[in-house]
């Protein structure tokens, strides 16, 4: 079977992509329980893509429920290499504007309760995580976007709470006065597992409010959702654009995230972590 080297992780109101063709819905299990729901394997513009809707199609899977590690191992295990990632996100600076796209460089944890790695149970391993998106990927991502002249934005920080609640007024401005740009609830922990996964991971934040430190502006879920569904056909067209241009052959650090990250000496790892690892580790055990 083909390798499918590119996913798509679609966010709140994503799930489908737009002029995918020749469709296979595929049910994957993994060592760390099942994916989000099944994923659809198929063509775009004749390029192999997988998508997984994150919440589930319906979306009835909370951002502190989901099973970050399955349905990152899962698309691992087809074969996946990059992923696009679709979040709504709320606005932290008045220059980005709600139906904006915003693909950011930077994020930072405001989570509590949220398994982050794959690793534990006998093996040891330190990614480097200085730069938690792809460059490369973002890069390309933006360029579409500025080609198909969209209202968007490179760079930035996104900061990640624990929801499902939106932010409280205090905790908006204080995020605003530490710099940071978009606010979200779901590219941690799925940012770090990509990474030790070694898979190049980029977002695409489709801003639907202010949050809540804007006075007028106050975030509501009236106005989030026609924000959300009014910026859904814009990424449907930027997907349909991005996937044959993306990089086949990849020179960034995501690739080998994991070279020099296994810590644990080969003689005191843990036989049954490694198997159940194989995918993410066999081919370094090896050597």
């Amino acid at each position: 079977m083909e390798k499918v080297k590119i996913g798509v992780i679609g966010g709140s109101g994503i799930y489908d992509i737009e002029g995918i063709t020749e469709t296979r819905k595929q049910k994957i299990s993994t060592p760390f329980g099942d994916p989000s729901d099944t994923i659809v394997i198929g063509n775009l513009e004749g390029i192999p893509v997988a998508f997984l809707p994150r919440h589930g199609r319906g979306h009835f899977i909370m951002p502190s429920e989901l099973n970050s590690r399955a349905n990152i191992y899962a698309l691992k295990s087809l074969g996946v290499e990059q992923i696009v990632s679709i979040s709504a996100c709320g606005s932290l600076k008045e220059e980005l504007k709600p139906r904006d796209i915003v693909i950011p460089d930077q994020l930072f944890d405001r989570t509590r309760q949220r398994p982050y790695t794959f690793f534990g149970e006998g093996i040891v391993a330190h990614i480097g995580f200085a730069n938690p998106y792809c460059p490369e990927l973002s890069q390309t991502l933006y360029q579409v976007a500025k080609d198909l002249r969209l209202s968007v934005h490179l760079g930035g920080t996104y900061v990640c709470i624990e929801g499902p609640q939106f932010s409280t007024k205090a905790e908006s401005k204080v995020f605003r006065s530490l710099g940071f740009s978009i606010i979200g609830m779901t590219n941690l922990p799925e940012a770090k597992l990509a990474r030790e996964a070694e898979i190049c991971y980029a977002t695409l934040g489709l801003v639907t409010d202010y949050d809540v430190w804007k006075e007028g502006e106050e975030v509501s879920v009236e106005r989030v959702v026609g924000n959300l569904l009014a910026n859904i056909e814009n990424v449907k067209k930027l997907i349909k654009a991005a996937i044959p241009r993306l990089e086949r052959e990849r020179k960034c650090e995501c690739a080998s995230a994991l070279a020099y990250a296994i810590q644990t000496h080969k003689w005191a790892i843990n036989r049954r972590t490694a198997r159940k690892l194989d995918l993410l580790i066999g081919k370094y055990l090896k050597k």
